[in-house]
């Protein structure tokens, strides 16, 4: 059954918290990707509302032209619509896409990342504490590690 509602300031900002313009990501894949993201967890749903360009825009503190780009390019893909006089919404059926993609995407990041630590000398114990910490605190992608997730230095 379809919200069909305005996600509100703090839930979007909540979401796309992590967007951090010093990242080797692009500002704006960032965004396309904590929108797919929010979409593959639940946290936006069919026909929620996001916000304008130039209003999110200026809570992130980004260039609108960065938001409508990220915007136009997931109504390519087919994860948004946009309804003339209304504004951006996230379209229906697409819920499975993108927990397909977003579990693939994870799972490339995963497996480089778990294979550079094993060259690079981590051990599997290791690295279960740094993913035990990551699950229990709130953390998101592309922002600097907080310093509760870094593994003891011995």
């Amino acid at each position: 059954m379809p919200r069909g509602k305005f996600i509100s300031k703090s839930e979007i900002l909540d979401l796309l918290s992590a967007i951090n313009p010093d990242s080797n990501i692009s500002v704006y894949i960032q965004l396309e990707n904590l929108i797919r993201f929010g979409i593959a967890s639940g946290t936006l749903a069919p026909n929620d509302q996001l916000p304008p360009a130039r209003d999110l825009a200026d809570r992130l503190g980004i260039n609108m032209n960065t938001v409508s780009k990220a915007y136009r390019d997931l109504v390519v893909m087919g994860l948004l619509t946009t309804k003339r006089g209304l504004g951006v919404f996230i379209k229906e059926g697409v819920v499975e896409q993108c927990r397909e993609v977003s579990r693939k995407t994870v799972l490339r990041h995963f497996f480089e990342a778990s294979a550079e630590a094993k060259i690079s000398g981590f051990s599997a114990d290791e690295l279960r504490v740094i993913l035990e910490r990551i699950y229990a605190n709130e953390v998101y992608p592309y922002g600097a590690i907080p310093s509760s997730i870094i593994p003891d230095v011995q």
